[in-house]
């Protein structure tokens, strides 16, 4: 048995059957996308989504979206 966070200090158990099927369910609905950041720079981009109320995927994702629909 494993432990997941679910948020601060919160921790849930989880089977390796259960990230199987979590890492199933994502490669099947998902598109990867990995850039490269100067070292140090990763730190600040997820430190200012935090500060966002967002994750830094949600950060970064929001952001090409609006800037693709500001270009059409």
């Amino acid at each position: 048995m494993r432990y997941t966070a679910l948020k601060r200090g919160v921790f849930m158990a989880y089977s390796d059957a259960q990230k199987e099927a979590t890492a199933r369910y994502n490669k099947k609905t998902y598109d990867r996308i990995e850039i490269k950041v100067r070292k140090g720079q990763k730190e600040k981009i997820v430190q200012y989504a935090a500060r966002q109320g967002k994750s830094t995927t949600q950060f970064i994702v929001e952001l090409i979206e609006k800037e693709m629909r500001s270009k059409k």
